[in-house]
C-alpha cells in the first residue's frame, strides 16, 4: 500500500490540479508493473519499477536515443528515477499477438521486419548499448543447464558437461561472426503494439537492448515463444528478411549462410528461454509460462536437426532430456494449416 501512496503523491505533482484515475494492469515476467492513468481528455501509462529491483535508467536512455532516430517507442512525459516512476505515452491495448492469424500475419510481420531493419541502421552508441558479450551469451545458454536440467532431475556426467561446453563454443563462434547491430532482444508479438491511426508498430520492453547478431530480433518474432507458424512460412520470412538486409550485411554471406545463422541464433535463444521459463516458476512463483515450454522445446529440436555440427547436443536432448521433459511438461502438437485456417474462421 505504501508504494501506491508514493505513486499517488508523485502523480499529483506531475499532473497538478487534474483529476485522474489509476487502473493497475496485469504484470509481466519482471518486477515492473504498469497502470493506466486516465484524465478527462488524455491517457498515460505509468511504469512502476522499484529501484531496488529494477533500474529505469536504461529504459529512459534507450527510449530517448531510439526516438531521436525515428523508432516508434513511447514518449516519456515525466520521470523520477530515484523512486522508479515513469509516465509514458499510452500505446493502448492492442498487442500485435491479438491481431495475428493466417490472413493477417504476413502483412504485420513484413512491417515488423522493416522496423527491425530500421533499428539495425541506427548508429551505435557504446555508452548506451553494451556489447552482447560471449560471457553473456554463454550465461544465457547455461540457464538451460542450471534450471531446466535440475527441474528434470538430470545430473550431467563429465562427458555431457564437456559436450555442452563444446556445443556452446561452436554456437558462440557462429554468433560472433554475424554482423553486429542494435538488438531489441525481446522482439516478439507481445512487445509490439498496433497503434490506432498509424501504420508502424509501437515497440515496447526495449530496455535490455544490446549490440549483437543481426538475426536475433528476426528469430524472436518468427519463432515466437508464444505462437507458432508453419515451418514453410517461417522459412519464407527468413528469406524475405535476407532480401531486406543492406548489401553490407550480405558481403561473403549467402542466403544459405544466413539461414544457418538464423538457426544457430534460434538455438541460443531457445536454450535461454527454456531455462528462464523454469526459473520464473521455481524461483519467482510465476507458473504462467510453463504452458509454453513444450512449444519452445519443439523449436529447439527442429533447429538442432538443421545443425549437424551439434549432433551430440541433439542426441542428448532427444535421448536424455525429452523422456523426462514430456513426462513433466507434456507434448507439443505441431501447428498445421488446418488449425490456422480454423483460427481465421472463428
Amino acid at each position: 500500500m505504501q508504494r501506491e501512496q508514493l505513486i499517488d503523491t508523485w502523480l499529483n505533482q506531475v499532473l497538478p490540479q487534474q483529476d485522474f484515475k489509476i487502473n493497475y494492469l496485469a504484470g509481466d515476467a519482471s518486477f515492473r508493473r504498469y497502470a493506466r492513468i486516465t484524465l478527462s481528455s488524455q491517457r498515460y501509462m505509468l511504469m512502476d519499477a522499484p529501484p531496488e529491483k529494477e533500474d529505469c535508467a536504461p529504459f529512459v536512455q534507450i527510449a530517448s536515443y531510439l526516438s531521436r532516430y525515428g523508432a516508434r517507442v513511447p514518449q516519456i512525459v515525466a520521470q523520477d528515477l530515484t523512486q522508479g516512476f515513469l509516465l509514458l505515452e499510452d500505446f493502448g491495448d492492442q498487442l500485435l499477438s491479438t491481431e495475428l492469424n493466417q490472413s493477417t500475419v504476413d502483412q504485420y510481420y513484413l512491417q515488423a521486419f522493416a522496423q527491425i531493419i530500421q533499428l539495425q541502421s541506427i548508429a551505435v552508441d557504446s555508452q548506451i548499448f553494451p556489447q552482447y558479450s560471449a560471457e553473456k551469451l554463454t550465461d544465457e545458454m547455461r540457464l538451460f543447464d542450471h534450471w531446466m536440467l535440475p527441474a528434470l532431475d538430470i545430473t550431467l556426467s563429465e562427458a555431457q558437461q564437456s559436450m555442452l561446453s563444446n556445443s556452446y563454443a561452436w554456437i558462440l563462434d557462429n554468433l560472433k561472426n554475424q554482423p553486429q547491430v542494435i538488438v531489441h532482444r525481446d522482439y516478439h508479438s507481445r512487445n509490439l503494439m498496433v497503434l490506432e491511426g498509424e501504420s508502424v508498430l509501437g515497440v515496447i520492453d526495449f530496455q535490455d537492448a544490446v549490440v549483437g547478431p543481426d538475426t536475433y530480433d528476426l528469430i524472436s518474432i518468427v519463432r515466437d515463444a508464444y505462437v507458432q507458424w508453419l515451418p514453410e512460412q517461417v522459412a519464407k520470412w527468413v528469406d524475405q528478411f535476407y532480401g531486406l538486409l543492406p548489401e553490407s550485411a550480405k558481403v561473403g554471406r549467402s542466403l544459405e549462410q544466413f539461414r544457418l545463422d538464423a538457426e544457430v541464433m534460434s538455438i541460443q535463444r531457445h536454450l535461454k528461454i527454456l531455462g528462464i521459463f523454469v526459473r520464473l516458476f521455481v524461483r519467482d512463483g510465476k507458473s504462467g509460462y510453463l504452458k509454453d515450454l513444450p512449444r519452445v522445446m519443439w523449436y529447439l529440436r527442429q533447429e538442432l536437426k538443421n545443425c549437424p555440427e551439434l549432433a551430440e547436443l541433439q542426441s542428448f536432448v532427444e535421448n536424455d532430456v525429452m523422456p523426462k521433459f514430456e513426462q513433466k511438461y507434456g507434448t507439443y502438437q505441431e501447428v498445421t494449416i488446418e488449425m490456422l485456417k480454423e483460427e481465421v474462421s472463428q
